[in-house]
């Protein structure tokens, strides 16, 4: 039986199924991006598979966590990158 778990992202709440990876309750949820390139353009998975860093993500503190690769676990801390170019 599938147990149901809750993270936040950027402060919002969400709920998933534990064995859902980070980037599954995202997508879920309905967010297609969660961070931005230097440029401003949205990332977020693009290969599925950890090959790529486009669903980077901060998670409990952690940077740079691979959202296709990271198991969610109840309770997960997450916020979204930025890397924006500087002025």
């Amino acid at each position: 039986m599938s147990r149901p778990i809750r993270i936040v992202v950027d402060g919002e709440p969400l709920s998933g199924i534990e064995g859902q990876t980070v980037a599954g309750i995202l997508l879920a949820s309905g967010r297609l991006s969660w961070r931005t390139t230097r440029s401003g353009a949205p990332r977020g998975v693009f290969c599925g598979i950890g090959a790529c860093f486009d669903c980077v993500l901060t998670v409990n503190g952690v940077p740079d966590v691979r959202a296709c690769r990271r198991r969610a676990t109840d309770g997960d801390e997450i916020r979204t990158q930025t890397r924006q170019e500087k002025s």
